[in-house]
């Protein structure tokens, strides 16, 4: 399929990078990238993946827009209120670029169709906010063998990194188990500022433009940190886990059962 003049000049600041140029630009729209949440992670992420050309995303959420929403989720605007937040998703990432496809799963990702969603695409970015469907994608990702872009943000904080075993660890060789129920706060109790969602999700989505374009070094074994308040970022090395239950040399987890992603009680 050739490039339409229109999109010959919509493309064009990217296409004259020697590292992207016309065949780059054909890889990314024969990509496919399934957004796992189009919240504060998810929207900026699906945004400049879909400015950028990437032919088809897949958006998953089953929450509706809420007004609280609207300080960080750059998707979604106040006459969305009360949307589901793919419908709202898709609408705004039609009007920015409609050459992009936009499948939309308007529930949950789970055990049930977490392997059937996920197989349809080349990678998957993480836009979750709770750590057993975090869990539950990384699993699958590495059952599937597809990349799983991981981020995660609090307050002024924020981590990213990638994965795809055997070429890395796996997010199950950094955070070996689900913690405790309620051990591990999330936003609405913390809060979080609304640019540090907006910075991971670009590095998120540039890891995922690095991975299907084949270039530069991704953050494989790398847990990039970010600290807003000081304005700096720490590299942290890992690496595979021989022990670990998913990606090791014997995993233990071979499919995806509803008692691996639940959270335990320890007392």
């Amino acid at each position: 399929m050739k490039f339409s003049e229109e999109d010959s000049q919509r493309y064009s600041r990217q296409m004259v990078i020697p590292e992207v140029g016309k065949h780059g630009q054909e890889k990314l729209r024969a990509s496919r990238v399934l957004l796992v949440g189009v919240g504060g992670l998810g929207s900026p992420a699906a945004f400049y993946l879909a400015a950028a050309g990437v032919g088809t995303l897949g958006l998953i959420d089953s929450d509706e827009v809420s007004i609280s929403n609207l300080q960080r989720q750059i998707l979604h605007q106040h006459h969305n209120l009360g949307k589901k937040k793919v419908d709202s998703a898709r609408q705004t990432l039609h009007r920015l670029n409609p050459g992009v496809e936009i499948e939309t799963y308007p529930h949950w990702i789970d055990v049930g169709n977490a392997r059937e969603i996920i197989s349809q695409y080349h990678l998957v970015v993480d836009g979750t906010d709770n750590l057993p469907t975090r869990f539950l994608v990384n699993d699958a990702c590495v059952m599937l063998k597809k990349p799983f872009i991981y981020g995660s943000v609090m307050r002024f904080e924020g981590q990213s990194s990638v994965f795809a075993p055997p070429r890395s660890g796996c997010y199950r060789c950094l955070f070996k188990e689900l913690p405790p129920p309620g051990s591990v706060p999330g936003c609405q109790e913390t809060g979080v500022i609304g640019v540090a969602p907006g910075i991971i999700g670009l590095v998120e989505a540039t890891e995922a433009m690095k991975l299907l374009l084949e270039i530069g070094e991704p953050l494989l074994n790398r847990l990039l940190i970010y600290d807003g308040l000081q304005m700096n970022f720490l590299e942290v090395n890992f690496f595979r886990d021989p022990a670990c239950p998913v990606c090791g040399d014997n995993p233990t987890i071979t499919s995806l059962e509803e008692a691996n992603y639940q959270e335990k009680n320890t007392e």
